[in-house]
């Protein structure tokens, strides 16, 4: 058993021996591979700083022969340049009319690539090539400018807008050919390598001379209207209120819409998109100024003439309004030189609204007389005229009312500055119009009344006065476009009923004495009731047998003043100046007043002198005959 396992140990053991000669076998293999490994580096090394600078002046020479290259190909190049010169020069020189426009620049566009091929080889032997070249560019670009100023001259006959306005036709443009000539022109000298220095503010060569060519026309052609509107707007009357379309500002407009649209298409044409603005406005310009001009002069018209000419004003504002927004629409310029233009009309016609309030109480302030007659004054007629014309300028009054504020008209013209930023932003426009109506016949009736209580001593003649005028305003509101205007403002007719009871109150108040002579005194103590006949009419024979001698002179005594005022009221009545249905209605309440009260006196003491009409005047019958003739 012991000898077994010494067996197994020994032949594990040599296992053992074996494996050690086998690893000191491989470290030997190793340690010789490390030292090939050095060697092969070591010539590696050696070979990379032999083939380095092989490498490196390979690099250099390919540099150097593609330098050579296009050294070789540039002298090629100014070479051919070199021959070409002359000719591209003899072109230039000729001109484009002689040699065509096309031809010459086919010669521009080959001179401005040399030069810029000769200007990106750096070579100075090229700068007296590209001197030249730049100078033969200058020249070519200058000899086209002038083509395009000769081009656009020949278009430029002065022409009369009326003529195409009245028989709707178009407005000359420049032929589709020139057109052509002038787009390919503009498209070469508004180029950056054609412009010797830059022009600035967007405008290029071609806009500039187009601008002045075109612009002058423009003004040209319109001058005409321009002083029609002037002249027109001046009428010979001066205290006429201005009608509207009366003034040629209308045609004017449609003169510069038609001319101005004509304009931007030939514009659309030959500039490119980028620069139709700039080209239409810097165009429109000297037209625009002499607008300006004329909506100045029309508005120290307006001015010295508010009362009447203030319309003229209200339809400007609507018309350039209207105009600006159809040009801004189809071409997308002009709005504000527009609404520059009409800055002085807009504030005129702002100013006005506080001022022809102020004025009328003015004017009623220094009257000195009023109808003895109590007839309406010829100013109430004049101030609702005013007022009739205003709903035809909705756009323009609404705009200004809204500006102004509702209500801020009443301020007077003192107190625009202090609210001429103000906005009513949710105004309506109709509403605005029938509040300021009605503030401005609120002051018409209340400067009357003050004046008439100064200079009519009779009440009866001041509330006559009063329903005159106001019968007036009223007839003219409903024969107007004021009735559709007051109508929704709820309550605005009701303003002029409540001026027309205080007039009929103060007529009514003379009759108040004959109704004063009508009252008697019954005494219900003194005794049974008076008899009464049949039918339960009062027996008048009883009632006046029953009074006492005294009461019976004073029944006498106020049958007598109720004849005398009567018949005095009556022809005071008749001789005054009454409007038809203010004298229906006056003798409408005067009947009502005065016949119930004289009935009932009469049924009771018409027997005071038995019939023989010494007291008793007038029975039921004849009184109400005399009333009716009111």
């Amino acid at each position: 058993m012991v000898q077994a396992r010494n067996a197994a140990f020994a032949e594990e053991s040599a296992e053992v021996e074996v494996l050690f000669a086998e690893a000191a076998k491989f470290d030997n293999i190793s340690k010789r591979m490390k030292v090939s490994l050095a060697r092969l580096e070591t010539g590696a090394q050696v070979v990379k700083d032999a083939m380095g600078p092989v490498y490196s002046n390979t690099q250099d020479l390919q540099t150097m022969n593609g330098n050579i290259d296009k050294i070789l190909v540039a002298i090629d190049k100014m070479l051919v340049q070199t021959e070409d010169r002359g000719r591209e020069e003899r072109i230039i020189r000729s001109g484009p009319t002689k040699v065509g426009l096309s031809e010459y620049l086919g010669s521009l566009k080959r001179i401005d690539r040399a030069l810029a091929q000769m200007t990106a080889t750096k070579l100075r032997v090229n700068q007296q090539a590209i001197g030249d070249y730049s100078e033969l560019l200058a020249e070519g670009s200058d000899q086209l400018q002038n083509l395009f100023r000769s081009i656009l001259s020949k278009d430029l006959q002065t022409i009369e807008p009326l003529h195409y306005i009245t028989k709707q036709l178009p407005f000359p443009m420049i032929t589709s050919e020139k057109v052509s000539q002038l787009g390919s022109i503009d498209a070469f000298i508004s180029s950056p390598s054609a412009q010797s220095e830059p022009t600035g503010q967007g405008k290029t060569p071609a806009i500039r001379i187009y601008s002045e060519c075109r612009g002058q026309y423009l003004s040209n052609s319109l001058s005409n209207l321009s002083l029609a509107s002037i002249s027109t707007s001046k009428r010979k009357n001066p205290d006429e209120v201005y009608r509207q379309g009366t003034s040629g500002i209308g045609t004017y407009a449609s003169g510069i819409e038609g001319i101005f649209l004509a304009e931007f298409q030939n514009i659309s044409v030959i500039f490119p998109r980028e620069d139709w603005g700039a080209a239409f406005e810097s165009t429109c310009r000297k037209s625009l100024a002499e607008f300006a001009k004329t909506l100045r002069e029309l508005n120290m018209h307006i001015r010295a003439n508010m009362n009447t000419d203030c319309f003229l004003a209200y339809e400007i504002i609507e018309i350039v309004i209207s105009l600006s927004f159809r040009l801004d629409q189809k071409t997308g310029e002009l709005k504000l030189p527009f609404a520059d233009a009409l800055k002085p009309i807009r504030e005129t016609a702002k100013a006005s609204l506080p001022e022809l309030i102020e004025d009328l109480r003015r004017r009623v302030s220094i009257m000195q007389t009023l109808p003895i007659d109590g007839s309406s004054v010829s100013l109430t007629s004049e101030v609702m005229t005013r007022l009739q014309t205003m709903p035809l300028y909705p756009q323009s009054l609404g705009s200004i009312m809204a500006s102004l504020g509702d209500g801020n008209w009443n301020r007077g013209a003192a107190g625009i500055s202090s609210t001429s930023t103000s906005l009513d932003v949710g105004a309506d426009s109709n509403q605005l119009l029938s509040h300021y109506i009605l503030d401005t016949i609120e002051a018409l009736l209340s400067s009357l009344e003050a004046k008439a209580r100064l200079l009519m001593k009779s009440k009866s003649l001041l509330g006559v006065f009063l329903a005159n005028n106001v019968a007036l305003i009223d007839r003219m509101i409903r024969s107007s476009d004021l009735l559709d205007v007051l109508r929704p403002a709820g309550g605005g007719l009701a303003r002029l009923d409540a001026w027309r009871k205080k007039g009929t109150s103060s007529y009514l108040d003379s009759w108040r004495e004959p109704c004063s002579a009508l009252m008697d005194v019954q005494y219900t103590n003194r005794g049974a009731r008076p008899p009464s006949g049949s039918n339960g009419l009062i027996d008048s024979v009883a009632v006046v047998k029953a009074l006492s001698s005294k009461d019976k002179d004073s029944i006498k005594e106020k049958f007598k003043t109720f004849n005398a005022c009567f018949d005095d009221l009556c022809a005071k009545h008749k001789a005054m100046a009454m409007e038809r249905e203010v004298r229906n209605q006056l003798s409408r309440e005067v009947q009502a007043l005065i016949e119930p009260l004289y009935a009932r006196f009469w049924d009771r003491y018409h027997e005071i002198d038995k019939g023989k009409g010494k007291y008793v005047r007038y029975d039921k019958g004849s009184l109400a005959a005399s009333l009716a003739t009111l």
